[in-house]
């Protein structure tokens, strides 16, 4: 029987924003864990644990630190002697926001390095989630070990949920993206995709098209399509939930990610998917009125409950 934590899996780096000439501000963020610490703030006392790997570095130490004054934990995640965290900048035009990463040879790659370990970050978990930025990161052999992990914690009760999150710049080719994220979808219970994604990666002419297909293979989809209104796949049934409109948003970073860890709070509360989505676009619409990506919990908690 599972237990009722929560736990994401991926790659946290450390990330400069708001620069006021050339000073930036410090923090630490990346897509599976910008979800978890919306999850995390929206799930009560729900145990939160980030799946990946670290280095011994003063920074790794400093992230390692940070979600553990936040109330998240590592669980078996190994920490790597001479490794070190990935790093992005964030630049903004408007509230348009532009990546410059230096992420090569990140720690996070070797997350999967020690299958046991994995296997036992993942053990009596009420929800597993990843990306596909989590995949894009890891060599073929580690991408099998993970999913196999994966598959291995739905099979022992856990639900599990997945982004797609395509990013062209991390893999070899599209064709490899197409196939790992198809593998990675055979073990899912819940789709996040964001259409301009699916697009991009499967050429699919309109949500409704993304949601269909995502529909076969899985049992529950959303699509996300930032300002326009998501749509839910599930039961047979196609149903759109309009989005929130945020008249002058300071910054975009993050916003799917919270919707994400929003809805699975919702979800994992026991609301309905559509009751899920509207809580769930009210979190991004809190979240691109604050700059970086990690909203403060008590703005999460109050778009959440409004």
């Amino acid at each position: 029987m599972t237990g009722n934590g929560v736990a994401s899996i991926g790659e946290c780096m450390l990330e400069l924003s708001g620069q006021a000439g050339p000073n930036w501000r410090m923090g630490f963020a990346g897509d599976t864990f910008n979800t978890l610490w919306a999850l995390h703030a929206l799930s009560g006392d729900r145990p939160a644990t980030y799946v990946s790997a670290f280095g011994d570095d003063p920074f790794s130490r400093d992230q390692i630190g940070f979600f553990g004054e936040n109330g998240i934990g590592i669980g078996a995640s190994p920490i790597i002697a001479g490794a070190r965290p990935g790093l992005y900048a964030i630049t903004l035009t408007g509230a348009e926001r532009s990546f410059t990463y230096w992420r090569g040879d990140a720690a996070a790659r070797q997350l999967a390095s020690d299958p046991a370990a994995l296997a036992k970050s993942l053990e009596n978990q009420s929800l597993v989630y990843f990306s596909g930025i989590t995949l894009a990161i890891l060599d073929d052999a580690a991408r099998m070990s993970l999913l196999a992990a994966v598959a291995k914690a739905r099979a022992a009760g856990s639900l599990v949920a997945f982004d797609p999150n395509y990013r062209p710049r991390l893999w070899r080719r599209r064709e490899e993206a197409q196939a790992a994220i198809l593998d990675a979808l055979a073990v899912t219970d819940i789709a996040l995709p964001t259409f301009p994604d699916e697009q991009m990666l499967f050429g699919d002419a309109a949500p409704q098209a993304t949601a269909e297909r995502l529909g076969k293979l899985v049992g529950e989809v959303v699509v996300k399509n930032g300002e326009e209104p998501a749509l839910i796949a599930a039961s047979g049934t196609l149903q759109p939930v309009p989005a929130v409109h945020v008249a002058a948003p300071v910054d975009t970073t993050g916003a799917g990610d919270s919707f994400n860890g929003a809805y699975l709070a919702a979800r994992l509360a026991g609301h309905a998917p559509s009751e899920a989505v509207l809580r769930a676009h009210r979190v991004a619409a809190a979240v691109v009125q604050v700059r970086g990506a990690l909203a403060p919990f008590e703005t999460l908690r109050a778009a959440f409950e409004d």
